[in-house]
């Protein structure tokens, strides 16, 4: 033994130990020899066992290898040269070389290793990524309640999240899960742990994390997983089944709409490559520009940020029924290195940012007072929610969860206000309100039903078009007016491009002003019929804008197109919206047959009046009723609201629909209409224009005998001084027409919605008026000196009109409340 180690030190000495040139190393080492005995003699053996870390401000001053992976490792001694992963991570030359000089014993695992990075990432494959993503130890927390300290693993332990989940001190790890000694949690923790949290240590850190075994990896199969912040070494990571671990991405970079296994299909939180305009997506290797705000010192290099955002993301959708708690998500982290500890101490800061916004721990998810989602600071607040309908029901879930003080006054004598469904049709639910989702993909009401194990029924495509008389109308005409219908729209387009709001027309006068011109200038003639089939699809333009088109903006009808919407099917929730709605409400303090009457913020606090006498003091109020009331001035406000604001309120429209539902003794439509979802009605002429112009089978199972149709435009007024009897009368003439070869029985059973009359609603939803825009959404939703805040469908730029919308902008309210 003694012989090898002399036989060492004869090698440490010799000229070919490494490529450095000694000569110079020699001098060097001797002004340092010089510098030391003139502070002290006894310096000079030791600097020869000794030299710092080259990497300016690294804080290592005696430098220790880690990899101890050379037979001539330097460990805690002399190398010619560290090299810096952390300022607590080094590895010396020898252990280098040991992997990089193709003569050497690791030179092999290490092309092996190189060899898969370079297949599946993007990144430069070099020794210290090498070293980073397979020598380094891991570090895992104590699980002890009331211990919580950082221990560095063994070189040959593979962490899981098994063992992250269950580690104690002193646990052995490769044969059993005894641990050594009650005590060893009162070991000392590594003295590197501490400086971790510095705000340094960060900038310090030479290769960013880059995850392994990511919950995130099946979601980012077509991305360069170094790009998304995962390591490209791992089997599981950027592998779709059966694809070769050596196998090149290009192929799958074009690869749209990737699901996972056994997830709901409408959970689609990413981008995929060269995907865009799809609602509530983000993009993997790309921060936000909130995100950015929020975390500005991952604006040079984001990879950390979004390998924990990516990762966050993932496990909310792999399970979005319970609470995502930092703890949930601590042991998913799988990373060498101390880099692991700043992972998990940062990934508690995205997770609260996350859960502010409304990304994730949202629907009707209820937390007790205990376990509230966000930390004490955040608790410290009490507001005053106006209004109980989805944009109100929505805030208030996120702000209880928050473990803020929520109260909601409601006018009404109910929840749910423009959501308001009837359950007395023989067991099947009618909306007299919204029953329709538009677009499930990403869809806050399709995560909800996912929450609660409700199916929504998807509505088909077919839709035959009958006129009146009984005959369907043959496809092609159908789709040949659709063609010139939509080729109006796009002159609409083109001729509002460079146009300003003061050169603003009505929508109705444009197209008709477009049409003659098309008419004039083609010499086409259309029949009789196709007139009658244009006027169907003027109809459903009128009920997307809720109004005739001559209050409708021809410049801004369609102003939240510009925005990415969401895609997917169309379903009718069979359940209606109000299980929706009644479970957010579940554990609320909700207060009805409260109307507010004022709300004073013009001192420190607000005062919200209710129309009994009682005055509510609060710090925060945030308004949800309807554009109508607001327009009506239903709530007096001291200081009054600022003239922007009023003519935003005023540039919008309050859009009016009525609905009409009808129970059968029999479905007499079922031949006729061979299990299409819906079926259209061709007007005779262009005044009876949106006089039930749709009639949905509402029962999918087609058990039960219900339809329900809509009222629209100009028949919204026409059927205003009717009573409800000869609304009906006029709906059953309609449907004996496109019925007349059969017999169509008198309905057992039906409603019609009066949503104009009702003197907390009066409207459906909002519309840009004629010399209005899309901004007047922005400029209503803007908060009043951080005290008042405004929320509903008609604050909602993105998605107006929609539940959906109204449940959004109440979320986003939540989170500006909460930052405040």
């Amino acid at each position: 033994m003694s012989t090898g180690r002399l036989r060492m030190k004869k090698k440490a000495c010799s000229s070919d130990q490494s490529p450095d040139n000694l000569p110079l190393r020699s001098s060097g080492r001797q002004v340092k020899k010089k510098a030391a005995e003139a502070a002290d003699d006894d310096d000079e053996v030791s600097e020869k066992k000794y030299r710092k870390c080259e990497k300016a401000g690294c804080t290592a001053t005696c430098p220790v290898c880690f990899a101890s992976a050379a037979e001539r490792c330097a460990k805690n001694g002399y190398t010619s040269r560290w090299y810096h992963l952390s300022c607590g991570e080094h590895f010396c030359n020898e252990c280098f070389d040991h992997y990089y000089r193709s003569h050497k014993d690791g030179y092999e695992k290490y092309t092996a290793w190189k060899r898969i990075w370079t297949s599946n990432g993007k990144s430069e494959p070099s020794p210290k990524a090498f070293m980073a993503d397979q020598q380094l130890p891991y570090w895992v927390q104590c699980t002890k309640p009331d211990c919580g300290k950082w221990r560095q693993l063994t070189k040959e332990i593979q962490l899981t999240p098994q063992i992250a989940k269950a580690y104690r001190c002193g646990m052995k790890l490769n044969n059993s899960t005894k641990t050594e000694g009650s005590d060893q949690c009162s070991m000392p923790e590594d003295l590197r742990v501490a400086e971790v949290s510095d705000h340094w240590w960060y900038s310090m850190l030479i290769l960013p994390p880059l995850l392994k075994d990511s919950v995130a990896a099946p979601f980012l199969a077509a991305y360069y997983p170094d790009c998304v912040g995962m390591s490209p070494s791992c089997t599981s990571t950027n592998r779709l089944p059966g694809e070769s671990n050596l196998v090149k991405l290009e192929h799958l970079k074009s690869v749209p709409n990737l699901t996972v296994a056994g997830m709901n299909k409408y959970f689609q939180p990413f981008y995929q490559p060269n995907e865009c305009g799809k609602a509530l997506c983000v993009r993997p290797d790309v921060m936000e520009l909130d995100e950015l705000y929020e975390f500005p010192e991952y604006s040079r290099d984001p990879t950390m940020y979004l390998a924990l955002r990516n990762l966050i993301l993932a496990l909310w959708y792999t399970n979005c029924k319970e609470a995502l708690t930092p703890q949930k998500c601590i042991h998913h982290i799988i990373v060498r290195g101390l880099v692991r500890i700043r992972c998990v101490q940062e990934m508690e800061r995205i997770l609260y940012f996350m859960t502010r916004k409304g990304l994730i721990n949202t629907g009707i998810l209820s937390v007790s007072p205990g376990q509230y989602l966000l930390p004490k600071e955040y608790h410290n607040k009490s507001v005053i929610i106006v209004g109980a309908g989805a944009a109100g029901l929505g805030a208030a879930r996120q702000l209880h969860n928050f473990g803020i003080k929520v109260i909601i006054l409601e006018a009404k004598d109910r929840i749910g206000g423009r959501v308001w469904d009837d359950k007395t049709f023989n067991g099947v639910t009618v909306g007299r309100g919204a029953q329709i989702v538009n677009g499930c993909v990403n869809n806050p009401v399709a995560l909800m039903c996912e929450q609660l194990g409700i199916k929504m029924h998807k509505l088909g495509e077919k839709c035959d078009l009958i006129q009146e008389g009984g005959r369907i109308t043959d496809p092609t005409i159908d789709k040949r007016m659709d063609f010139h219908f939509n080729a109006i729209l796009d002159v609409v387009s083109e001729w509002r491009k460079d146009k300003t709001q003061h050169h603003d027309v009505p929508l109705g006068e444009k197209i008709q002003e477009i049409y003659k011109a098309f008419i004039q200038e083609s010499g086409i003639q259309f029949s009789e019929l196709e007139e009658k089939v244009l006027q169907f699809h003027l109809s459903n333009l009128e009920y997307a804008c809720g109004s005739n088109l001559s209050q409708v903006s021809a410049r801004s009808w369609d102003h939240n197109e510009f925005f990415a919407q969401f895609a997917g099917d169309h379903t009718l929730l069979t359940v209606g919206y109000s299980t929706v709605i009644d479970k957010l409400a579940e554990g609320l303090d909700i207060r009805l047959n409260f109307p507010v009457q004022s709300i004073d913020y013009s001192g420190e606090e607000v005062q919200v009046t209710t129309a009994d006498g009682t005055v509510w003091t609060t710090q925060k109020v945030l308004v949800t009723v309807p554009l109508a009331l607001l327009q009506k001035n239903a709530i007096q406000f001291n200081p009054p609201l600022l003239e922007k604001k009023i003519k935003a309120i005023n540039n919008l429209g309050a859009g009016v629909i009525e609905k009409i539902a009808l129970e059968f003794p029999y479905r007499f439509w079922d031949s006729k209409i061979q299990g299409a979802d819906f079926f259209g009605h061709v007007p005779p002429s262009s005044s009876q224009r949106g006089l039930f112009s749709v009639f949905y089978d509402i029962d999918p199972e087609r058990k039960q005998s219900i339809l329900m149709s809509v009222v629209t435009g100009d028949a919204v007024t026409t059927i205003k001084n009717l009573d409800d009897k000869q609304v009906l009368q006029q709906c059953m003439t309609v449907l004996r027409e496109l019925f007349k070869e059969q017999e169509v029985p008198d309905p057992v059973k039906f409603f019609v919605t009066r949503w104009r009359e009702d003197p907390w609603l009066q409207m459906a939803y909002s519309f840009v008026k004629t010399g209005g825009s899309g901004e007047a959404y922005d400029i209503i939703a803007e908060d009043i000196q951080g005290k008042i805040f405004f929320a509903g469908e008609a604050t909602n730029r993105h998605f107006p009109q929609t539940v959906t919308g109204a449940y959004l902008s109440g979320v986003r309210e939540a989170s500006k409340i909460a930052a405040f």
